[in-house]
């Protein structure tokens, strides 16, 4: 086994966990878990801790915030006492307008089903990226964590390799190509590579141990 794959097999042995699975989202191609995707995504993407936000993906499920239905009911403070439960804060005011509005957007253009809007995207992932920034909130950064995690119920869109986990894999000295990354994963579930590499990004020892791991 050639070196890097030996390090794709130690940092995604030890670091391969999706940021859905931390949130505890189990990530299927229907409707309420691509929707808590979506959430996760938006509060992902702001400048937060990444601990921050999948606390308050969790305390938004804890409250019955769970589908587009359910957020766009609720009231404007309902939504930001959960994101405050969540320890989500600095950005509470703002995120719980967004929230509201992108249960609504989603309700009114695609009935809540997220696979509607994929369907319109025809297979081009391009349109996917496009598509997704449509949402309050969901800038490029938000629609780059839905597609990283997504790619493994929505094939055509693997592998999604961003800018944050290529940063990853140039810390770890892999080639910042998408397709030889993913030809070094083998059968690991893209969207675990893709995990992995954003923890080596945004968390020095990651990388660090998993170098040492490789030997």
């Amino acid at each position: 086994m050639h070196r890097r794959e030996r390090v794709v097999r130690e940092l995604v042995g030890a670091h391969g966990r999706t940021f859905a699975d931390e949130a505890g989202i189990r990530l299927r191609d229907t409707p309420q878990p691509l929707y808590r995707l979506l959430v996760l995504s938006h509060l992902l993407s702001a400048r937060i801790r990444g601990s921050i936000a999948l606390a308050t993906a969790r305390a938004l499920h804890e409250a019955g915030l769970r589908d587009p239905r359910r957020m766009a009911e609720a009231s404007w403070q309902e939504r930001v006492d959960a994101l405050g439960r969540g320890g989500y804060r600095r950005y509470d005011e703002r995120t719980a307008t967004q929230l509201g509005e992108e249960a609504e957007l989603l309700t009114d253009r695609w009935g809540g089903d997220l696979r509607r809007l994929r369907r319109e995207a025809d297979g081009k992932v391009s349109e996917l990226r496009h598509l997704l920034q449509d949402f309050p909130g969901m800038g490029p950064a938000g629609s780059d964590i839905f597609l990283r995690e997504a790619q493994g119920v929505w094939p055509e869109a693997a592998p999604y390799l961003d800018a944050k986990a290529l940063q990853g894999a140039e810390r770890l000295n892999l080639p910042k190509d998408p397709e030889h990354l993913a030809d070094l994963a083998g059968s690991t579930d893209p969207a675990v590579l893709a995990a992995a590499l954003v923890r080596a990004a945004v968390d020095k020892e990651v990388a660090e141990d998993t170098l040492r791991r490789a030997g």
